[in-house]
């Protein structure tokens, strides 16, 4: 099981950091990820750290801004959102699956199996 939490309303060009908690399985084993859906957009891979290491991609929108990390001793994967714009507002997601991923498909969410509820972030402008 997933939990995402940490969301709330901040103003452009604020702060929020984002945690996902993972229970029943070991979150360092597994490939995480963060993604986002607004309101009449599709679903939008942000980041991810992969099961035994390598580098994390970000996607355009959010590179240089956002970062992904996790500590395995407390099973929890967070993201750091700095420099927010109203453009981030949406319901953010951690998503898992047990196995490695290809860094080209570190943003699909097709490559994963179990979801977190989601978290709300606004940012009023």
């Amino acid at each position: 099981q997933l939990q995402a939490f940490g969301g709330g309303l901040v103003q452009a060009g604020g702060s929020l950091r984002l945690s996902c908690a993972a229970s029943g399985f070991h979150s360092g084993q597994y490939s995480l990820a963060w993604f986002r859906q607004a309101p009449g957009k599709e679903r939008e891979g942000l980041s991810c750290i992969r099961s035994g290491g390598g580098g994390s991609p970000y996607a355009d929108s959010v590179k240089g801004r956002f970062t992904i990390s996790r500590d395995n001793a407390k099973n929890t994967m967070y993201l750091q959102m700095n420099s927010l714009k109203p453009e981030d507002t949406a319901v953010y997601y951690c998503a898992a699956r047990s196995s490695r991923i290809v860094y080209s498909m570190c943003l699909d969410s097709s490559s994963y199996v179990y979801w977190g509820q989601g978290t709300q972030v606004t940012v009023s402008s």
